[in-house]
């Protein structure tokens, strides 16, 4: 059983540190304050990002014959997600710390014992104000009373007004009493949390010119997920592309969710992109399926840099699964911060098309012409997070190495692993002297060579140690330099060669410059 308690969040601090320091991640709207939970992709995150989505559209989509795509819409029809149950069901429980004014899950909330200290209210101790309102704070024991006491005091002073200070406060009715297993505290600084309440996750908007909330056609959601346009186009997809079962149809698109605490970086965010397929079968052929989706799912992150001893299976409990699943897999990751959920492969039945046949009184089913049978197909549904993946792919990559030179001095060099596929960068091209008119020369015509067939960058800035550098800390595979060999001199003619340095063995090569393409060509895999 893995450890989950089991965090780093120093290397994770670095990690995210990093990421901004080299033009991965920035947080939305970072000159005004950031936009809690939502996140920018910088020049080489959204090279990486865009690696990952087209080699997940290649092996998906392009190199099978049963799976077709789509792109739908984000602004998504209320009457959809009513059928679907967002509308009346996608919500989660939420209380607020009477305090910091902080949200939290309450389904998150960790039981919590401890001694209780109790109040009535409270006044000033010059008499100018008084309040009969009850309150409470949790900690460990009787020993930590002045704690609880400050603890109350800050929450009944901010009850006061802005200027009261805490010290001005006299408390009332206080009580002690043992609390055992109670959910009804901030595990953060033991005050007192608000009564759970759903709390809808959705994005709600207006669509066209009227604001009339009881017209149904003016009131649009920003899609929670990307499968029900799915579900709304199968019949679609299935009449226009002449499709058999079992088929699937594959989407890439942003999704949003009104969260109540994003966290853990990119992790979890209010704005994010998922890979999914919905692939349509047989309802005999369901629970084999989920199991085949598993395997293909697992080599697939061992391709792009995410090795399968490091990701854990999870079989979701019959207690713990959607209502509407008979089987469903976590893929679970383990984060700095700690085993999380990277995709989910769900067996959802018949379940959606039923309900969208239903929502929408169109026919939905399938007509087998073999058996001469009509029945609405079951769904076996790999979904992964495609911030999720990016992010553990990062920290999958990330490597400190302690180097040491010939004269004992040691260093630590910062690289990121990737798999060269999916790397921002596959090659770093350098004349070795930025006023060497010839190094220059060769090493443009490299790169226009290059450009076509992968991202290439070019750098004439500062020693080339330091350029090496650079590019170990964004992932790049192969730096390749213009020196003085290459070009020569009076007294020896070039060798018309560059070296090649690996990212990760950082060994250096000697590589014609006519077959530099297709040297690079085979390390990369493409």
């Amino acid at each position: 059983m893995a450890d989950r308690t089991n965090t780093d969040p120093a290397r994770m601090e670095k990690i995210v540190s990093l990421c901004k320091r080299r033009g991965f991640i920035f947080q939305a709207a970072e000159i005004y304050g950031g936009l809690n939970g939502c996140w920018d992709y910088g020049p080489m995150g959204v090279e990486l990002k865009r690696n990952l989505k087209e080699y997940w559209w290649r092996k998906t989509v392009q190199e099978r014959d049963d799976v077709v795509g789509m792109d739908g819409s984000i602004l998504t029809h209320n009457s959809v997600l009513v059928a679907s149950g967002h509308v009346g069901g996608f919500s989660d429980p939420m209380c607020d710390c009477l305090l910091t004014k902080e949200r939290l899950r309450a389904d998150q909330v960790p039981a919590q014992s401890g001694m209780g200290f109790f109040y009535t209210g409270a006044a000033k101790k010059d008499g100018s104000w008084s309040m009969e309102k009850e309150y409470s704070v949790l900690v460990e024991t009787e020993k930590q009373a002045d704690k609880a006491r400050k603890t109350a005091a800050q929450y009944y002073a901010q009850l006061a007004g802005k200027d009261v200070s805490h010290k001005e406060i006299e408390l009332r009715g206080e009580r002690m009493e043992p609390v055992t297993d109670s959910t009804m505290y901030n595990p953060a600084n033991g005050s007192l949390l608000t009564e759970a309440r759903e709390f809808n996750l959705m994005f709600k908007t207006t669509i066209g010119a009227t604001s009339d909330e009881n017209d149904p056609n003016a009131t649009g959601w920003l899609r929670p997920e990307t499968a029900q346009s799915i579900f709304c186009q199968y019949k679609n997809i299935l009449d226009s592309s002449r499709v058999k079962l079992p088929f699937g149809i594959a989407q890439i698109g942003k999704s949003f969710r009104n969260e109540i605490n994003p966290r853990n970086f990119t992790f979890r965010s209010r704005e994010f992109e998922q890979m999914e397929i919905e692939y349509f079968c047989r309802p005999e052929d369901g629970l084999r399926l989920v199991d085949e989706w598993l395997e293909k799912r697992l080599s697939f992150y061992d391709e792009v840099g995410v090795p399968r001893e490091h990701i854990h299976i999870l079989d979701v409990p019959d207690d713990e699964r959607a209502f509407y699943s008979k089987k469903t897999y976590d893929l679970e990751y383990e984060f700095p911060f700690g085993i999380q959920e990277l995709e989910g492969i769900a067996y959802r039945t018949d379940y959606d098309l039923t309900c969208h046949q239903k929502g929408s009184g169109r026919p939905l089913e399938y007509f087998d012409e073999e058996t001469r049978e009509k029945f609405i197909p079951h769904v076996v549904e790999p979904s992964a997070g495609c911030d999720r993946t990016v992010l553990a792919i990062i920290c999958e990559a990330y490597d400190e190495e302690e180097l040491v030179d010939d004269k004992d001095k040691k260093d630590v060099r910062t690289v990121l692993r990737f798999v060269p596929r999916i790397a921002p960068i596959k090659a770093a091209i350098f004349p070795l002297l930025k006023k060497n008119e010839e190094q220059v020369r060769i090493a443009r015509e490299i790169e226009k060579t290059l450009q076509p067939w992968m991202t290439v960058f070019y750098d004439e800035t500062g020693a080339v140690g330091r350029r090496y550098r650079r590019q170990d800390e964004v992932g790049t595979p192969f730096c390749i330099t213009v020196d003085f060999d290459t070009v020569g001199d009076a007294e020896k003619a070039g060798d018309n060669c560059v070296t090649v340095r690996e990212r990760d063995t950082m060994e250096q090569v000697r590589v014609p410059i006519s077959e530099l393409k297709a040297y690079l060509a085979e390390k990369l895999a493409y």
